[in-house]
């Protein structure tokens, strides 16, 4: 099993298309309520869907770029706001984190090898 997409809500389509166009996605789908994107690299994809109304979303979206120093400072200069700056976490990855125009949180991010096997990775048996 492979996960296809994610789909965030948002109260005004063209600020988010325009905010995730800025920052490096590809966009697939463009219709007034519904919008695809596909990432630079590998073959996941994720979506925006227009909302009547906010809500709060406590999802976190995690974008893993290994350049995250370099993106953080281009994204700085195109005008992007940052809550935190690249920070090395107590769980070995290195965070920046931001919110797109209607309040989602998102993590860009690197952990290397640490993602997938970090130091307390289970061993589980069968």
């Amino acid at each position: 099993m492979e996960l296809n997409q994610v789909t965030l809500p948002v109260q005004d389509m063209h600020k988010a298309v325009q905010f995730y166009l800025t920052l490096g996605f590809t966009q697939i789908v463009d219709t007034p309520h519904y919008a695809r994107f596909s990432c630079p690299q590998g073959s996941s994809t994720f979506s925006l869907a227009l909302e009547d109304k906010a809500s709060a979303n406590p999802t976190v979206i995690y974008f893993e770029h290994e350049a995250l120093d370099e993106l953080y400072q281009t994204l700085q200069q195109r005008g992007i706001p940052f809550e935190q700056p690249p920070t090395e976490q107590r769980y070995l990855w290195k965070e920046a984190v931001l919110r797109d125009p209607s309040g989602n949180k998102i993590k860009l991010y690197w952990a290397g090898e640490n993602r997938l096997n970090p130091p307390w990775k289970v061993n589980i048996k069968a």
